[in-house]
């Protein structure tokens, strides 16, 4: 159980007892980190302003190691197999830039796929004449496993899954797709930006043989922080398409030695104040107790996905047999852009996901853009129903 007066002492928005408390449902755009974050990030750049930023970073080489193995408990991986990033996308491409391609070979893309990841693939299928293809969704919106197994042969070299989309709480079945796709000896790049920090992953259970996330999420650490998963024992046959001093070492006039583990998909220059914050974060949620975190987080959807189908004129339109806390409604009459902008006059933040980022399912389901609510362990009820009671008088005929 999550005290909650622990939650809001810890994050400054909600500092200031004369401003009206702001109800924040955008953790899956940009969340509120806790103070720690703040107070680590800051304390860093802080130090290097007075010793600079070479001799504040040897200072803090075993911190900086720690964020990886932070990482590793979150996720149940050996932290040999992560390299930390700018961002999802980043780590996204990293590895799947450096996946072999041949003509003819197939690339296939689940139908809730983001629109970096299917661009990138667009790209890369055309200059090397492979083939892009969707993965069908089944009657509940999620990936269709037995679509998946009638797709897959020995040709599909990478398929990319999407833990948990952009656009609303639908949630893919990894463990099985990466069972079918190793049977014909396709890798699994897993997208997670939407689900560390709010949903339980396990990469053992999982089995996928790579994976990307974003600190500034739902683990409520800073913007421009991420970081890459690859198996161990992937990673040392893997080659980068980018390297630097830091992911491999020139041993000779015309040689080089790549890293040994994933740190060979890192560059030497990063903001090390951020990747510090990003630590404190992951344990920040490590302290509070992650199955905690996961449960307030479905609750709270959970009410706003009950709730807001009793407003005449408001869809929920998210779909999947299991969800996340991604909340994603429309209202009729009214464009989601003009829901968030009114909403944003009563201090309540959600954000709009258009049909541009999730190309083929909003295309699929005829709609434009979708309201997406999302709530994080932090947001009480109510707070939930000051925004139901917002959303209520945006409704038809109010």
């Amino acid at each position: 159980m999550l005290d909650q007066t622990r939650l809001r002492g810890d994050i400054p928005a909600y500092d200031d007892p004369t401003r009206p408390t702001p109800v924040f449902l955008d953790s899956a755009g940009s969340s509120l980190p806790p103070r720690i974050v703040l107070d680590t990030t800051i304390a860093h750049l802080r130090r290097e302003a007075e010793v600079g930023g070479y001799r504040a970073a040897n200072e803090r080489l075993d911190d900086l190691a720690a964020v990886k193995s932070a990482i590793g408990t979150l996720i149940n991986a050996d932290p040999s197999g992560i390299a930390l990033s700018d961002s999802s996308s980043r780590s996204w491409a990293d590895f799947f830039y450096s996946v072999p391609l041949a003509p003819g070979d197939r690339i296939l893309i689940s139908g809730s796929d983001y629109a970096s990841n299917a661009i990138a693939a667009l790209q890369r299928a055309r200059a090397a004449g492979a083939v892009v293809e969707a993965i069908p969704s089944d009657e509940s919106g999620q990936l269709d496993i037995n679509a998946l197994g009638e797709l897959l042969d020995e040709r599909v070299k990478l398929v990319s899954l999407v833990h948990a989309p952009t656009n609303g709480g639908l949630v893919n079945p990894v463990a099985k797709v990466t069972e079918l796709a190793h049977e014909v000896g396709a890798l699994v790049l897993l997208d997670a930006c939407q689900s560390v920090g709010q949903i339980p992953l396990d990469i053992i259970e999982f089995g996928v043989d790579a994976l990307s996330a974003t600190g500034r999420k739902w683990l409520r650490g800073p913007r421009g922080t991420g970081f890459l998963y690859v198996r161990p024992e992937l990673a040392t046959t893997m080659e980068p398409q980018r390297l630097d001093l830091h992911s491999a070492e020139w041993t000779g006039p015309a040689e080089y030695r790549l890293a040994a583990d994933a740190s060979r998909f890192e560059f030497w220059e990063c903001d090390v104040a951020a990747r510090l914050g990003l630590g404190a974060a992951v344990r920040y949620l490590l302290d509070l107790g992650p199955e905690n975190v996961y449960a307030a987080v479905a609750a709270n959807a959970a009410h706003l996905r009950a709730e807001l189908p009793r407003i005449p004129g408001v869809t929920v339109r998210d779909l999947g047999a299991r969800h996340s806390g991604i909340v994603s409604f429309t209202v009729e009459g009214v464009e989601s852009t003009a829901v968030r902008d009114r909403l944003t006059g009563h201090d309540i933040t959600v954000t709009v996901s258009h049909a541009r980022s999730t190309l083929l399912d909003m295309s699929a389901r005829r709609l434009d853009s979708v309201v997406r609510a999302s709530p994080h362990c932090f947001v009480t009820v109510a707070e939930l129903d000051r925004f139901l009671a917002a959303v209520a008088d945006l409704a038809p005929g109010r």
